[in-house]
């Protein structure tokens, strides 16, 4: 019998997760992660799930992993004039990192969440173009035996609710000790399920995007932190536009929010084309100067173990809720990697993390560290 802690969060998702594993016949233990202050309903929500499937349930503090791990990284981040993504970090560095390596200290198979995604071993072939044998997680090491295939990540069945993306950062191991019991189904299935199951938290809105900012002010919890760091906003030529209160009020691409004190003088609107934090200067222009047609990025962390021999083609993601583009990775020497774009995007900000796939397998990402331009180059149609 397979021994899961199920990450419990006090939503729909993460309670039909638990009880998909329980009718599955899992030694399960519920777990709630206590990540923030003054989140106590959520997590009294998450006892009366457990309790309602009859799992053993348990209250893990990382309130301290949390703040250093994610909440730090992503204040610095910020103040560098970096667009960031903190779930990417929390799932590499807590959901599957601080989480999974005490759940394997305690004696536990591996962690499994409600993120909407597809865990998997090739039935052989190569991988992206064979079937996947759906799985909700991988079976124990056994000594001396043949070493397994590697595990793939897919996307989710129900494209529209696909978390793919902010698992793109996870390595082979571990891909190795999770369990995504939700990734053939659509939020409809799994809604309706946890109403016939009479779940207690089968009518719980979505989860908010941040969930330490629950107001969504972003601007203004980076302000409490970082203080007022005055600036000017300018355009190409270094003339002065207007003035702010901080750069990290700022990323590229953003055209809202300016409070420029002149038009433009062809009457188009202007937008955030880079962010000199330290200068405290924001430089804004026109749409068609956000074209990029390389992405610099790296570290990049490979799903399968291991780096690409040379150049491959894949399609990359750079937003959570973002298309797919054509493009070809390339990986250097040093571990980073430079990925071309044939037709090239709106609107990248360093500090993102572009995710790469061949066909619905994540092949792996990496942080996106610089950006080059495309001035003469038609973009797509992504904002």
């Amino acid at each position: 019998m397979t021994r899961l802690v199920a990450a419990i969060s006090g939503g729909v998702d993460s309670a039909v997760a638990t009880a998909r594993l329980v009718g599955a016949g899992h030694d399960v233990t519920a777990v709630h992660l206590v990540l923030r202050d003054g989140a106590d309903a959520a997590s009294q929500d998450a006892r009366r799930v457990a309790e309602a499937v009859g799992v053993p349930f348990e209250v893990w503090d990382l309130r301290d992993e949390f703040q250093r791990l994610v909440l730090d990284d992503f204040t610095s981040a910020y103040a560098a004039g970096l667009t960031p993504n903190p779930c990417l970090m929390c799932n590499r560095t807590i959901k599957f990192g601080a989480l999974l390596d005490r759940a394997l200290e305690r004696g536990f198979d591996g962690v499994a969440t409600g993120h909407y995604a597809r865990v998997g071993v090739p039935a052989g072939g190569t991988v992206g173009t064979v079937p996947i044998v759906p799985s909700l997680g991988t079976v124990g090491t056994v000594p001396n035996a043949p070493a397994a295939p590697a595990v793939v990540l897919l996307r989710a069945a129900d494209a529209g609710k696909d978390q793919s993306y902010v698992l793109s950062v996870l390595t082979q191991r571990q891909l190795r000790h999770i369990w995504l019991p939700l990734g053939n189904s659509t939020k409809d299935e799994v809604r309706a399920q946890a109403r016939a199951m009479a779940l207690p938290v089968a009518e719980n809105p979505e989860s908010m995007d941040l969930c330490f900012i629950p107001d969504g002010d972003t601007s203004g919890w980076l302000r409490e932190r970082l203080g007022a760091r005055p600036g000017t906003v300018v355009d190409a030529d270094g003339t002065v536009l207007g003035t702010h209160d901080g750069a990290y009020r700022f990323t590229i691409g953003q055209r809202k929010g300016l409070n420029l004190r002149r038009p433009a003088a062809d009457g188009e609107p202007r937008f955030v084309l880079s962010v000199d934090a330290p200068a405290g200067r924001v430089v804004v222009g026109p749409r068609e100067k956000l074209a990029v047609a390389e992405l610099r990025c790296g570290p990049a962390v490979w799903t399968s173990g291991e780096a690409p021999a040379g150049p491959v083609t894949v399609r990359v993601q750079v937003r959570a809720h973002g298309g797919e583009h054509d493009a070809v990775v390339t990986p250097q020497d040093d571990g980073t990697v430079t990925v071309a774009l044939p037709s090239p995007i709106i609107g990248v900000a360093p500090g993102q993390t572009a995710a790469f796939y061949d066909g619905a397998t994540v092949v792996g990402s990496a942080v996106i560290r610089q950006t080059l331009p495309a001035e003469a180059a038609r973009p797509d149609t992504e904002t």
